[in-house]
């Protein structure tokens, strides 16, 4: 078995293993290992060429797409570390960004040319775009093709498994990203725990709708190269037919989603009906799968394996639920994946009993160095583990762990509620909102309210044509709920808003209120 010491080895070692197999399926684009190696080859020369060193930061600025492939490994092959940032940001976030981690070179399709123009950006040194570029830009770019075309092969950075590999950008408490760096060993790590338990082979087809930008949908690439296996890579979930059809056809074995993609996927008409023979398993992290979800997709795909998951972009995978548990404890997101552990403490630092609610704890070689320029936010989260200078990760969730060693999750600790004196767990009335029979997609807040501090509120999304009111929500809660946990407004909906990774977006929800009273002034002036 191959030794992939640096997360470019997936790529490399596949090509040399298995040259001729089909590597990636792209918008009528078949390509093999070896042709996405010689690309890679000559794409990681030109950045060589540009000025790319070992150390230097690399942000890919671009939807999911072959040339996003390629660009990622290219900066990894000329010993930089890679970034990728979500196609749909803004101007100055993309500025923020750049200059936060002073990028070195960025590539991006052509058709973001015009939000490159003029970006200031003092490290960056050269911008290389795909397709047709703008004319007479301020800054001069440079063309993807004609560095794919160059024959030139840069010198081996002689890179080790302690360089950093990538900086991710996610939500920070104050409002501006902040960057998660993975060391090679980070990534390596997790990428081989989490094929272990899901038993990926080179015989594997993965279909993948998350965004590259998003850890969940760019690992199905690192773990689809590193075990040889075939990656069917397409731009979101939007059309859902179409990306059914292309599972039938490419005898796809593998379907990670959220849970928005799955309430749209159990929405379908005739979705009992398409030939998904193949399939051998689907995985769902990013937020929990509701019970009812659970049980809907096993009845429609009674031989397919559902792993049940749960995961941060710091240490990427946390734990899994194994398949066959599902029915004992549909609730709880398993224990820690192979290769790495995982535990409660409680507010003394001590490490919890069972069932007794604490801050979830993780240990392992896939745990973040820390967060670029943010050493006070590091000192936070890492903190001094079971040997001398060794540092685990708290993560800010609260979980319990059961008597057999079983996560389940109660809350992040910014989200509970506190609601008239008590503290109240919006996952808890969620997972009641979600075994009502006619409710596809749900989500609970805490909204300002000046006699209890915060009101529960619950966004409800029924299903398809079924006519559910706000009373039928409250009454089938009280049934089943303590009355502190009762909303105490409930909102239908067709739709909820979504984050770029198809989570809900329950900032966007908080906010929704404070808009209303901005515009209700703004209307009374």
């Amino acid at each position: 078995m191959c030794q992939h010491t640096l997360v470019n080895h997936f790529l490399e070692q596949s090509a040399e293993r298995l040259p001729g197999k089909t590597a990636l399926v792209h918008n009528g684009q078949r390509l093999t290992f070896a042709e996405i190696d010689s690309r890679v080859a000559a794409l990681a020369s030109g950045l060589a060429e540009l000025g790319v060193r070992r150390g230097d930061r690399v942000a890919v600025f671009m939807d999911n797409s072959v040339e996003a492939v390629l660009s990622l490994f290219a900066a990894l092959k000329a010993g930089a570390a890679f970034l990728m940032i979500n196609h749909t940001t803004k101007k100055d976030k993309l500025e923020y960004i750049l200059n936060d981690c002073s990028a070195k070179v960025l590539l991006a399709q052509g058709i973001r040319a015009p939000l490159l123009d003029g970006l200031k950006c003092p490290a960056l040194r050269a911008v290389i775009v795909s397709g047709t570029g703008p004319n007479g830009s301020e800054r001069p770019f440079v063309d993807f093709e004609a560095l794919l075309r160059s024959g030139a092969r840069a010198a081996d950075p002689n890179c080790i498994d302690l360089d950093l590999a990538s900086i991710m950008y996610t939500s920070g408490s104050t409002g501006r990203p902040k960057g998660v760096m993975l060391s090679h060993l980070n990534m390596v790590s997790a990428a081989r725990s989490i094929t272990t338990y899901l038993q990926n082979t080179e015989y594997d087809v993965i279909m993948n709708v998350l965004p590259l930008s998003f850890d969940y949908g760019l690992y199905q690439v690192l773990m689809g190269f590193k075990m040889g296996a075939t990656v069917v890579l397409e731009k979101s979930f939007a059309y859902p037919y179409q990306i059914l059809d292309t599972m039938v056809r490419e005898e796809v074995t593998g379907f990670p989603g959220v849970p928005s993609i799955f309430a749209l996927l159990l929405r379908l008409k005739d979705i009992g009906s398409v030939d998904l023979h193949a399939l051998r398993y689907i995985t769902n992290t990013a937020a929990a799968l509701p019970k009812s979800h659970i049980q809907k997709l096993r009845k429609l795909f009674p031989g397919v394996r559902i792993y049940s998951m749960y995961g941060l972009t710091e240490c990427k995978r946390v734990s899994y639920l194994p398949p066959e548990e599902l029915d004992r404890r549909p609730t709880s997101v398993g224990k820690g994946m192979p290769n790495e552990e995982v535990y409660v403490v409680n507010e003394q630092g001590e490490r919890a009993a069972a069932n007794e609610v604490g801050e979830l704890v993780v240990r392992g070689a896939n745990v973040m160095l820390g967060y670029w320029n943010l050493p006070e936010e590091t000192a936070r989260c890492l903190r001094p583990g079971r040997y001398p200078g060794e540092r685990v990760f708290h993560t800010g969730d609260l979980f319990f762990m059961d008597e057999e060693g079983y996560l389940h999750f109660v809350a992040r600790k910014d989200d509970i509620i506190k609601s008239g004196g008590e503290k109240v767990s919006p996952r808890e009335i969620e997972n009641i909102l979600y075994a009502h029979d006619d409710v596809i997609e749900a989500a609970v807040v805490g909204v300002p309210d000046e006699i209890l501090g915060q009101a529960i509120k619950a966004y409800v999304v029924p299903e398809r044509g079924v006519a559910l009111t706000e009373k039928d929500v409250l009454k089938y809660c009280a049934q089943r709920l303590e009355s502190f946990m009762v909303p105490k407004q409930v909102e239908i909906r067709e739709t909820l808003p979504k984050t770029a990774t198809g989570k809900i977006d329950k900032k966007e929800l908080k906010l929704e209120p404070a808009k209303e009273q901005a515009e209700s002034i703004q209307t009374n002036l």
